[in-house]
């Protein structure tokens, strides 16, 4: 700071030189006159005298004339031939003065010049073209004397943009009780009690949640985050990559106490977009931003990654995000420091089978059928995902609502997991979709069909299609009806 103070060029003279020549608020169109004080040029106050008080002028010469001779209809008038000229009728030819110089002469009147009228005339005529040429041309003249001192004036505007930078950082920071980062060069990145600079300030009474982040190098690279959505787990991301960028612009940051780590790069894969005009679709547009990240980034990157494979079957999304972790967390191939929000909870058993992979979760209270999101990160993993409720929350209707619990249940008491829904779910389908199936007892649709129909499920699994005629095809179709019916 002190530096600047020695550096800063005030560039008073040329200050003076602009001010004494341009007006406080200039024409943005500056071919258009307007620009050059008074007092600057003096043969730009007689054009501008001349543009604003011709009119006066002629009408002070026209009243002088007319007293003068004692005409009483002499008239000065203009057209684009003669300009300026007094207009006599032939009834008072007589009383022309010898000074007047005879024009024309029409059938009703006479016209005359003076040499006073010619030299006004010559003022006003053209005054407002000139005006507007010659305070152009003082204006550029000005602009390249200026030119020869941008050096002068780009060091101070550096200056004074570093010192409004500083200023704005030093004003927030003491505005929001933010606090001085330390800097590590070991990769560790601790954030007490860290906050969202924008998100805390749009929420009323102080009411936003703190949380804890521990990332380094070592056993603590990846951190799992399990837990429902809207509960604040991308929040919780983006505010530990907002508070390490602001760390490494020399910013103080939103938290009680951060040892940041400095990253070479953050890399961001949050939230859904597509790019149907190049043929991309959500899930395309995901893995490209995947493919980028886990190309460029390196052991010494910050990585945001939200939701990886939840755009394609779960079976396929569980498997990417998988081998994502696995890559991430492995010294030998990445190792880059990782928050990692997903909604697969079969992810959180690399906590043990990883050495650098930890699980957190958002914390949520329940209520009865509801619950409430407590926004606090908590060691552990998730072991629901509370979309029904999430569902509830966002006005889903009733009926809806219900018959989802129902279908949650049944899978739930069956222990289908992520390996068997990819077989069971064409069959759960079929069953509660297909009109003249088996009913429950409280007259719901079956979830699932009796023994004999998965035998005839089976079977048409089994089938060689290639090798049957449409005899033994119908036959055997009708073999498989009369089993369906009991029969």
């Amino acid at each position: 700071m002190a530096d600047y103070g020695r550096e800063l060029d005030e560039l008073s003279d040329l200050f003076l030189m602009i001010d004494a020549a341009i007006v406080e608020d200039p024409p943005i169109l500056i071919k258009e006159g307007g620009i050059i004080k008074d007092n600057y040029n003096e043969t730009v106050d007689q054009l501008k005298h001349a543009k604003s008080d011709g009119k006066g002028w002629l009408i002070d010469l026209e009243t002088k004339e007319r007293e003068a001779t004692g005409i009483k209809n002499l008239k000065i008038k203009f057209n684009k031939v003669f300009g300026y000229y007094f207009d006599v009728t032939n009834s008072f030819k007589s009383m022309v003065p010898d000074y007047f110089i005879r024009k024309q002469t029409l059938a009703n009147s006479e016209r005359y010049s003076t040499d006073e009228l010619e030299d006004i005339a010559g003022k006003i005529l053209g005054a407002e073209d000139r005006l507007y040429g010659l305070e152009y041309d003082l204006y550029v003249e000005l602009r390249n004397t200026l030119a020869t001192h941008v050096e002068r004036v780009q060091k101070t505007a550096k200056i004074i943009a570093d010192l409004d930078a500083l200023a704005s950082l030093a004003y927030v920071a003491e505005k929001n009780h933010y606090v001085r980062p330390h800097i590590n060069e070991e990769g560790r990145i601790h954030i007490v009690e860290g906050r969202h600079p924008v998100v805390e300030k749009v929420l009323d009474n102080d009411s936003f949640i703190t949380n804890d982040t521990l990332l380094d190098n070592d056993s603590n690279r990846v951190s799992i985050i399990t837990g429902p959505n809207m509960a604040g787990k991308s929040t919780y991301m983006r505010q530990v990559a907002l508070i390490v960028l602001m760390a490494q612009i020399g910013s103080f940051v939103p938290a009680d106490s951060a040892d940041i780590g400095i990253v070479d790069r953050i890399f961001t894969r949050v939230g859904a977009s597509d790019d149907l005009a190049s043929g991309q679709s959500t899930f395309m547009v995901e893995m490209s931003e995947v493919a980028n990240i886990l190309r460029n980034a390196t052991a010494n990157s910050l990585l945001i990654l939200d939701e990886i494979g939840r755009g394609t079957s779960t079976y396929d999304g569980l498997s990417i995000a998988w081998a994502v972790v696995e890559y991430i967390s492995s010294k030998d191939l990445l190792g880059a420091k990782t928050l990692f929000a997903t909604h697969y909870h079969e992810l959180t058993e690399l906590e043990g089978k990883l050495d650098s992979v930890n699980n957190y979760c958002i914390s949520v209270k329940e209520s009865g059928e509801d619950i409430v999101f407590l926004r606090k990160i908590i060691k552990g993993g998730a072991d629901k995902s509370y979309g029904i409720q999430v569902a509830k929350l966002a006005g889903v209707p009733d009926v809806v609502l219900a018959r989802a619990s129902e279908i949650a249940a049944e899978l739930s008491e069956h222990d289908i997991n992520v390996t068997a829904a990819a077989d069971i779910m064409p069959k759960i389908l079929e069953d509660t979709t297909v009109k003249g199936k088996k009913k429950g007892a409280d007259g719901q649709l079956s979830m699932f069909g009796n023994a004999e129909e998965s035998s005839v499920v089976a079977d048409i699994k089994a089938l060689d299609l290639s090798n049957m005629t449409p005899m033994k095809a119908m036959l055997y179709l009708s073999d498989l009806q009369e089993r369906l019916n009991g029969r």
